[in-house]
């Protein structure tokens, strides 16, 4: 992929990326290390719990979403995030193959330093069914071309 700079994008781009294919294994291990409460370790815990089953971390989520959006939107310099909000409005289960899709809704180049600017996105990982078990609206800055 050719690595993209502030200018070389537009309001309404979109990138896409994955699939990514959650296991039990996965939940479990990341739970463990992480975020170690019943319903991320145990089926029989989760299924008495507010999930149902057993559900993955949404920082592990939140991770794997991470994994997609460097391979797919390759900015000039890396993602480097400033803020935004993220939502989980599903958990995400064994056996779920995540997608993900990004917009970009906003480019706001700054005025206080020439050489960078702030991409404004939205992303939604999604499930095999097309539901999303993540939403992100966040900034991310963006480099510039450099003027020769």
């Amino acid at each position: 992929m050719t690595p993209l700079y502030l200018d070389d994008l537009h309001v309404g781009q979109t990138f896409t990326g994955g699939p990514v294919t959650v296991t039990t294994e996965a939940i479990k291990a990341f739970a463990a290390e992480y975020d170690p409460q019943p319903f991320h370790l145990d089926e029989d815990a989760a299924r008495d719990s507010l999930f149902g089953g057993l559900a993955a971390s949404g920082w592990h989520t939140a991770a794997l979403t991470m994994k997609m959006l460097v391979a797919s939107v390759p900015f000039v310099g890396g993602l480097i995030g400033t803020g935004g909000e993220t939502v989980w409005p599903r958990p995400t289960r064994p056996g779920d193959v995540l997608t993900l899709h990004v917009e970009v809704l906003e480019l706001i180049p700054s005025r206080s330093k020439p050489d960078r600017g702030i991409v404004r996105t939205r992303s939604e990982t999604r499930n095999q069914n097309g539901d999303p078990v993540q939403i992100s609206t966040v900034g991310i800055v963006a480099w510039r071309r450099p003027q020769e």
